[in-house]
């Protein structure tokens, strides 16, 4: 502990001498008058600039390679000659050395010209040497990617296109549950709003505010005017077979209940009136229910006999 509360106290005593010094030093610069009042900014000295031309020229002489043309292919020319100015009559700017840097038109059409001058002056030159500057009809380039590798930019393709319609088709299902969704929502409002409707005319019927029972009917009463409309539409075609039938033999319109009860002038009507019927003497005989009765079977005795006697 001794060691390094020596240790601290040294590292204190040489900073303090070193802005003791600095103190000092700028007290004599003051003194010399080398500060002036004021805010003093450090000043960086300028870089002094390195022109060696003859160094330069070395370089260039050790990587330059004096190569024929047909490997350097390079052009250095002035632009062709404006053929329509000229046909019109017209010196062109650039003819006149007017390039205005600013017009898009004038600097491109000067590269275009100095581009067909520099083919016109190329073309005769590789013709010289005898080098082919059109490609010939069965050439066939090498492809500069494997097929393997387009096979796999091949599959990444269509798994890029399968994940894009796995994604319309969930898009696809995600809007039909929403529609389904608001079809639901609606239908539960409405039958909400169809039972407040409801509740609100018991209310109304419970209090004796109205005498209609309309609200009971429900979705029935809804149905009545097309019933109606069905009914009128029969009446006007008319009843069918089997309700004319119905109408000859019981009846219609009119007073149903005691329809069948005696009355004084039926009671003493005897036209209909058959003794022999009414007595059961003769007639056709009829059980219950108004059925007539088959025809009785003889016993086993009287069976047993008749076969006898036929023997």
């Amino acid at each position: 502990m001794e060691a390094v509360e020596d240790d601290s106290q040294l590292g204190l005593s040489s900073e303090e001498e070193d802005s003791e010094l600095s103190d000092g030093e700028l007290q004599v610069a003051f003194a010399k008058g080398l500060l002036k009042p004021g805010l003093n900014v450090a000043q960086q000295e300028p870089k002094a600039t390195v022109n060696k031309p003859e160094g330069l020229k070395q370089c260039l002489m050790e990587f330059q390679r004096n190569l024929p043309w047909v490997e350097r292919l390079d052009l250095s020319n002035s632009p062709a000659a404006d053929i329509v100015a000229k046909a019109e009559g017209a010196l062109a700017a650039q003819d006149t050395a007017e390039i205005s840097a600013e017009d898009d038109f004038q600097r491109e059409m000067y590269f275009y010209r100095q581009a067909q001058a520099a083919v016109l002056e190329a073309l005769p030159r590789l013709k010289k040497l005898k080098i082919a500057t059109k490609r010939p009809e069965d050439y066939f380039a090498e492809m500069a990617k494997t097929d393997q590798h387009m096979q796999k930019i091949r599959k990444k393709l269509i798994m890029k296109q399968m994940a894009m319609e796995k994604s319309e088709k969930a898009k696809a299902l995600r809007e039909q549950r929403k529609y389904g969704k608001k079809v639901q929502i609606e239908v539960l409002q409405k039958r909400q709003k169809e039972k407040k409707a409801m509740m609100s005319a018991v209310k109304k019927y419970q209090k004796g505010m109205t005498d209609k029972l309309d609200f009971l009917d429900g979705d029935q009463g809804k149905g009545k005017n097309e019933t109606k409309t069905t009914k009128a539409a029969m009446n006007k075609k008319g009843p069918n077979a089997k309700r004319k039938f119905k109408d000859q033999k019981f009846g219609f319109g009119g007073k149903k209940r005691g329809s069948k009860w005696n009355t004084k002038e039926s009671h003493n009507d005897m036209s209909g009136f058959k003794a022999k019927v009414a007595h059961g003497k003769g007639g056709k005989k009829f059980g219950k229910g108004g059925k007539q009765k088959p025809n009785k079977r003889p016993g086993k005795d009287t069976r047993r006999k008749t076969k006898s006697r036929s023997r």
